[in-house]
C-alpha cells in the first residue's frame, strides 16, 4: 500500500513557519522523504547510529522522481554506509587528539574551535563528525567557565570558531551570552561561525540573530556550507542578504562529493551563484575519510583534473582553495 505524504510536507502549502517549527517538521524517515519525491519504490536502510534528518525547505529544492538528485544524495542513507573501508576512521581529522579540554579543539596557531552542540538541522551522510562523542564534548553544559579560562590563559589566541554540530541550533539568547563572554576576553578579536543552517534552514537567519551578531565588538565571519548550486534558493538568498546587510562577512566551504558536485561546470556555477548572493568561495575540501562515507570519495587523480579545469573556467576571486586535512598537521594542506 502506498503511504500517505507526511504532514510536514503539507505545512509548506501556506505561510512559512518559524525556524523552530520547521526544525520540528523535519523529515526523519527515509521512506517519508521518498514518498514526497515520488520515489516510493526505492529501498533504504535504517541506520540508527546516524539517523536521517532534513528540513522541508531543503526537501522542496530536490527534483521529484530523480533518485540521483544531488541534494537527495547528500542526505539519503544507503547500504554503502555500513561497509568498512581501510583508511577510513571514526576520527578522520584527529579532533579528539587535539582536544585539550571538553568542547575545545585546538589545532592551529592563533585560533581554536568550540563544539557547542552535537545537534544539526540536517544529517549530511558524509559528515566527518558523524561519530564524534558530543555527549562528553559540550563545553556549555557544565564546563563553560573552564572553557573561558582556557581561552584567557592562551593569549596567543585571537580568533574563536563556533562549531558543532551546528552552533546556530542554539537559541538567540544562548548565542548572545556566548558571544558576549568571548568578546569580554581582551585578546580575542575575531569570531567565526561555521554553519549549514543558512543553506538548509534559511528561516534561522532572523533579524534578532543578525542584530546580536552586528552589535558585538568582535569582527564576525560566517562560513556557510553549500555543495551544489541547486541548494541556493530564494529563501537562502534572503537570509544571506540579511546577514550581509548586518555587516557579517560571508564565506562558503564545500566538500567534493562523488555524484553530487564532482563536475567542474557545477562547481563553477556554484561559485558564481554564491558571489551573486554576497558569499565568497573559501574552501573546497577533499572528502575527510570518515567511516560510512567512502562512497562519496572522488579519486585523487580525478579531483586534481577537475580542479585544474575549474581554474580555467572562473576568475581567481571565485576559486576556492582545494584542501584536505591531515591529523596532527598545524594547517590545512593544499591539494594543488
Amino acid at each position: 500500500m502506498r503511504r500517505m505524504i507526511p504532514r510536514n510536507a503539507q505545512t509548506w502549502q501556506g505561510q512559512r513557519p518559524s525556524w523552530q517549527q520547521q526544525l520540528t517538521d523535519s523529515v526523519r524517515q527515509a521512506q517519508d522523504l521518498l514518498n514526497i519525491l515520488g520515489l516510493e519504490n526505492l529501498d533504504v536502510p535504517n541506520i540508527k547510529q546516524f539517523p536521517m534528518r532534513v528540513p522541508m525547505d531543503f526537501v522542496m529544492r530536490m527534483e521529484k522522481n530523480n533518485a540521483n538528485d544531488p541534494l537527495l544524495r547528500q542526505v539519503l542513507p544507503l547500504d554503502a554506509e555500513k561497509q568498512i573501508h581501510p583508511g577510513f576512521s571514526i576520527d578522520p581529522v584527529g579532533d579528539q587528539a587535539a582536544s585539550p579540554h571538553q568542547g575545545i579543539i585546538h589545532k592551529y596557531q592563533g585560533r581554536l574551535l568550540l563544539t557547542l552542540t552535537g545537534a544539526c538541522a540536517v544529517h549530511c551522510r558524509y559528515c566527518f563528525r558523524r561519530h564524534y562523542p558530543y555527549s562528553t564534548s559540550n563545553p556549555i553544559k557544565n564546563q563553560w567557565l573552564q572553557t573561558l579560562n582556557y581561552i584567557r590563559l592562551h593569549q596567543d589566541l585571537h580568533e574563536v570558531i563556533l562549531s558543532g554540530g551546528d552552533p546556530l541550533m542554539l537559541s538567540d539568547e544562548q548565542l548572545a551570552d556566548i558571544i558576549r563572554d568571548i568578546a569580554n576576553i581582551p585578546h580575542i578579536r575575531h569570531l567565526r561561525i561555521h554553519s549549514r543552517l543558512p543553506i538548509v534552514l534559511p528561516a534561522r537567519i532572523t533579524h534578532t540573530l543578525c542584530q546580536i551578531l552586528e552589535q558585538s565588538s568582535l569582527t564576525i565571519v560566517m562560513v556557510v556550507h553549500c555543495n551544489h548550486p541547486n541548494e541556493l534558493s530564494e529563501n537562502v538568498k534572503q537570509g544571506l542578504r540579511l546577514l550581509h546587510e548586518h555587516n557579517i562577512h560571508l564565506l562558503n566551504q564545500s566538500v567534493l562529493l562523488a555524484g553530487v558536485n564532482d563536475d567542474a561546470e557545477v562547481l563553477a556555477n556554484l561559485s558564481w551563484r554564491l558571489f551573486n548572493y554576497q558569499v565568497s568561495p573559501y574552501y573546497l575540501h577533499q572528502l575527510d575519510p570518515v567511516q560510512g562515507a567512502a562512497h562519496f570519495q572522488v579519486t585523487p587523480d580525478k579531483a586534481k583534473q577537475l580542479y585544474q579545469t575549474l581554474q580555467g573556467q572562473i576568475p581567481g576571486y571565485l576559486l576556492p582553495k582545494f584542501v584536505y586535512e591531515k591529523p596532527g598537521s598545524r594547517y590545512k594542506i593544499n591539494v594543488l
